[in-house]
Order: C-alpha cells, then sequence, then structure tokens
C-alpha cells in the first residue's frame, strides 16, 4: 500500500481543488456515513481489537473506542451549521465602514497517524473533525492492531470514495513515509519521541501538526482528599486497558503519612474490579511481548533498587495480561520514574508539603493531564492556578477527554494543538479573515503626505485605537 500513497494523495489534490470548499450537505453526508459505518462494523471492530490485545473485554472496547467515536461523529451533525457560520468581528474606528468576517473554510487533504491503543476512537474521532471542517483525509492506523486496522480499512472503503478518505495499512517503514507527504494538516497520537520525528518531518513540508503525545500525568492526593474516593478513581484511570491509556496517572504524590493507606486503598479498589486478578475477563492484555517485556525490566528494577513492590494476582491463562503493581516510594533516576510507564504500574510517592509536591511536578516536562484530589476549593485552586499541563480533572481521572465540549491536547512535551468537539472543526479548517471596504470611506487619511489636519486627526484617532 505504500507505493499508492502518493497517487492517492494527488487524487485527493485534485478532488479538493474541484471542490476546495465542501458544502453543508456534503459534509453532513459524509460524516453521516461514517456514523452508519461504524455501526455496521461494531461487532467485528469489537473482535478485532480484542484478537489485537489478546484479550480486551467488548464493554471496554464499546465505551472507551465505539461510544467516544460516535460522540464525535454525532456532536459535529448536531453542531455543524453553527460551526460553519461566518463570524462577524469588530472593525476598528479607523477603518469604519468597512466590515470584517472569519469564514471558516477546509485546509485541503489532512493526515492523520493513529496509535495502537485505542485504534478505532484515535482514529475516528480526529476523522470526524476533519470531515467537518470539509477535509478529505488519508488515515495511518497502527501496525500493532493488524486486525482492527483491517477492519477499519474495509469499512472506510465501503462507504468512502477513494478521494474522499483512504486508509494505508503497514509497518513503521509506512507511517515515515506517511509522515513526508505534504499534506495540508497532519494529525498525529502516539510517544513524545515518536512525535519529534513525525514534526521534523513535517516540518520539510511546512505542514502544520497537531502532535497528541502523552507523559508523566500526575495525580496528587492533597490533605483534605476523601482517600478511598481517590484510590477508587485512581485504580480505575490506571487499570482501564490495562494502563495503556496517554493520560492514565502515572505515579501519586501523596502526603507522607498516608502512602501506606492510599496503597492499602488502591489495591483493594484493583481486588474489587478484578476479583480473578489480572486474569479477570474485564481487565485488558498488553498490545505485545515487546511491551510486557519492557514492564517487567520496569518492574524488576524498582525492585532491585528496593522498592516495596505490591502486586495483584496474576493468575495463570492468559500469558499477555500483566498482573497491576504498586510501587512505593521508588529511586527517582531508575527507569520507571523517567519515562512513560503505560501500564497497569503504579508508583506512589511521599511529599511533606503541597508547596513540595508542587515543586516536583512543576520539575517535569508539562503533562498531558493532572489530577487532584481535594475537598478543599483552595486546595483545588492552589494547582489550578500553580501548575501547567494539557488538561485537569479535579476528584476524578481520565474522564476529561470524553467531554466533546472541552478541547483536548497537551503543552510543551505533552503536545500541540487541540481537538474534539468545536476544537477539532477549527484545527482541520482555516479561519479566513476578510474585509469588505465600501466605496465611500476614510482610508485616504493614511495616504501620504501626512501633514496639518491629516496629521492632527491621526493623532487624535490613537486614543480610540
Amino acid at each position: 500500500m505504500s507505493t499508492e500513497m502518493p497517487s492517492v494523495f494527488e487524487a485527493m489534490r485534485r478532488a479538493h481543488r474541484a471542490e476546495p470548499v465542501a458544502s453543508y450537505e456534503v459534509r453532513l453526508d459524509r460524516l453521516t456515513r461514517l456514523e452508519n459505518a461504524l455501526t455496521k462494523a461494531e461487532p467485528a471492530l469489537l473482535t478485532a481489537m480484542s484478537d489485537d490485545f489478546s484479550h480486551r473485554s467488548a464493554q471496554e472496547s464499546r465505551t472507551f473506542d465505539i461510544d467516544v467515536s460516535f460522540g464525535e461523529i454525532r456532536t459535529a451533525k448536531r453542531h455543524l451549521k453553527a460551526w460553519m457560520k461566518i463570524r462577524r468581528v469588530r472593525t476598528p474606528l479607523i477603518y469604519k465602514p468597512a466590515r470584517a468576517e472569519i469564514r471558516p473554510q477546509p485546509l485541503g487533504v489532512v493526515g492523520v497517524i493513529a496509535p495502537w491503543n485505542f485504534p478505532v476512537m484515535l482514529s475516528l474521532a480526529p476523522i470526524a473533525a476533519a470531515l467537518a471542517a470539509g477535509n478529505r483525509v488519508m488515515l495511518k492506523p497502527s501496525e500493532l492492531t493488524p486486525r482492527t486496522s483491517a477492519v477499519l480499512r474495509d469499512m472506510i472503503a465501503e462507504a468512502f470514495a477513494p478521494d474522499e478518505i483512504s486508509v494505508i495499512t503497514g509497518d513503521p517503514d509506512v507511517s515515515a513515509t506517511f509522515a513526508t507527504l505534504p499534506f495540508d494538516h497532519l494529525f498525529f497520537t502516539g510517544s513524545t519521541g515518536v512525535g519529534r520525528k513525525v514534526a521534523e518531518a513535517a516540518a520539510r513540508n511546512l505542514t502544520p501538526v497537531t502532535l497528541e503525545l502523552g507523559g508523566k500525568s500526575p495525580a496528587i492526593l492533597m490533605p483534605s482528599a476523601d482517600l478511598d474516593r481517590a484510590a477508587r478513581r485512581i485504580a480505575w484511570g490506571k487499570t482501564a486497558n490495562a494502563g495503556q491509556v496517554c493520560v492514565a496517572p502515572d505515579y501519586v504524590l501523596v502526603p507522607r503519612h498516608k502512602i501506606g493507606p492510599m496503597a492499602d486503598a488502591v489495591m483493594g479498589a484493583m481486588m474489587q474490579f478484578y476479583p480473578q486478578g489480572a486474569q479477570s475477563p474485564d481487565f485488558a492484555g498488553i498490545i505485545t511481548e515487546r511491551h510486557l517485556t519492557r514492564l517487567d525490566a520496569l518492574l524488576s528494577e524498582a525492585k532491585t533498587r528496593g522498592a516495596e513492590v505490591i502486586r495483584l494476582d496474576g493468575g495463570t491463562g492468559n500469558a499477555r495480561k500483566f498482573a497491576p503493581a504498586l510501587v512505593l516510594d521508588p529511586p527517582l533516576d531508575i527507569a520507571l520514574m523517567q519515562e512513560e510507564i503505560f501500564g497497569p504500574i503504579l508508583p506512589i510517592l511521599p511529599y511533606d508539603t503541597p508547596q513540595q509536591a508542587l515543586d516536583f511536578v512543576a520539575g517535569r516536562d508539562h503533562p498531558l493531564a493532572l489530577y487532584v484530589f481535594a475537598e478543599d476549593r483552595a486546595e483545588q485552586t492552589l494547582w489550578l492556578d500553580h501548575s501547567i499541563s494539557g488538561g485537569v480533572t479535579v476528584n476524578d481521572t481520565v474522564i476529561h477527554v470524553g467531554f466533546d465540549t472541552l478541547p483536548f491536547g497537551g503543552v510543551g512535551a505533552s503536545g500541540m494543538g487541540a481537538y474534539h468537539g468545536r476544537a477539532g472543526f477549527e484545527t482541520f479548517s482555516h479561519l479566513k479573515p476578510v474585509v469588505r471596504q465600501v466605496k465611500w470611506n476614510g482610508m485616504a487619511l493614511v495616504e501620504p503626505p501626512f501633514k496639518g489636519l491629516k496629521a492632527r486627526l491621526l493623532k487624535r484617532l490613537r486614543r480610540f485605537m
């Protein structure tokens, strides 16, 4: 398929030139076809995702991949007409009676590189936004979920012409080539390291990029927090999809005297969620043996360096299941604390003062998400006002990703740009400024020579700028 990429891209570019601004009716039809295609393919997608992960519960896949995708498509359909409207804006006094407006227009041909952890949602959510904005889309799904990618490819091919949406499958070399195409916008979800390479490739064509990356998203237990409530929500956020979530809590900061009770409460919640341990039917497998080996190495180093490890029962059966583990007060220089974990291992670290916790988070890359648990409003505000992160959820984890009324994206090393809902529409649109000047206007005032009455009037106008 990689040899077809240039021809597919050129066909899309020709189609865009022939219809540079898709009408409301065309966009609505494309979104409807995407919704209908997803409805038809849902059973096959659920099976494919489970097979790709070695096991993934249908409900987890439905909740995170299918339902969120439906939500993005339906929100776009519901608000499309309003999003497309021409927006009148204020005209500065010196230019009156000219009129100014903003016209949202399609960018053209958009590339989407999707990851493996939520292979449907992270493919279809950006596609829905790009279609709403009137673009044509090329999708490169992950090679680590080949069955899901194949279903997506067939689903799209059945519902769309190749010059509307095309799915390109293949290995990492195909992804690398894909990123070099001169797209009008390139959207990437994945690791920070790969994101840098994607940005470098896109820069050669001056292609604008949206990078949805990751990093080490902290959860902070403040003194006023409801410990049991916090433990339950952190346990859920860390074990959903076996921790293979870009916004999963990567570590927890707790008051020093609460580190033991917090560990007990988190492990207790995990035991309730997964009564058969890692072999519970609601607990997902790890995507590949390589990722499983990486998680084993992280945990092994922590043990070797003397950290206390508490682990849920692993059981026997599916060998790609990795039993959730808590690591108490690990050394900060081990790999577990230096790289994104992306699995069900949760370090729990003590702090002595809230300022120490703030300094700890501020001393690292800006995270994609931050979770603060506090019943006291002032403690919540402390983190909202004095920390920088892509997004924040107070007294819960992960759920902000599902809000199509909020932009989702990172900052610094955790990404650039945002999407979901209207933010996605605007990411894939050119907000074109337009000024309409009338025949009788005062612009002669700014034509030289500048002297006498003209100079005095210009000087007075400055106070109204």
